[in-house]
């Protein structure tokens, strides 16, 4: 069916001519033999009453959530986690206190360290130098020296040999 105005408006265009509308046309009402769940007569904005698709009124019930129980391992990393955080923060302010006691320990280690090496090396040379003290300065050694020059043929033969102290 093409549109065919037959209301005229009086508001006119910019342009200055009127503007056409349709005839409001009156719907015959059609309701179904049984209204199926979830539509109900609502009324519109404008005052019209109409069938439409509706949320019920009250939410359906919901099944309040069960409470578990806690785990364990949960209640006890609950209750360690400060403590271990305490020490961790008693550790530091412990360190801080001992800082400089801890410093002087290091020092005096390498103090330690540095006069074992010292006495390593300045003992032998101590020793060396009271030998040639006890000399007393006339050329001839100190120590008595022992030589001993040893002979012998074949595997089994008899050995002879010279001792020579000096």
């Amino acid at each position: 069916m093409p549109y065919e105005p037959t209301h005229q408006s009086t508001t006119p265009t910019p342009y200055g001519d009127p503007i056409l509308r349709p005839a409001p046309v009156q719907r015959p009402v059609i309701l179904p033999a049984e209204i199926p769940p979830g539509v109900d007569w609502v009324t519109l904005p404008n005052g019209v009453r109409t069938l439409a698709y509706t949320h019920p009124s009250a939410p359906p019930p919901v099944a309040a959530p069960v409470a578990q129980p806690v785990p364990a391992w949960a209640k006890t990393t609950a209750l360690l986690a400060p403590t271990i955080g305490g020490g961790i923060a008693a550790a530091g302010i412990g360190l801080s206190y001992a800082a400089p006691g801890l410093i002087a320990m290091s020092q005096a280690l390498w103090s330690a360290a540095a006069l074992v090496v010292a006495a390593v090396i300045a003992v032998p040379l101590l020793l060396r130098g009271a030998r040639r003290a006890v000399g007393g300065g006339t050329g001839r050694a100190g120590a008595t020296h022992i030589t001993q020059n040893i002979t012998a043929t074949g595997l089994f033969g008899r050995a002879t040999g010279t001792i020579n102290h000096r």
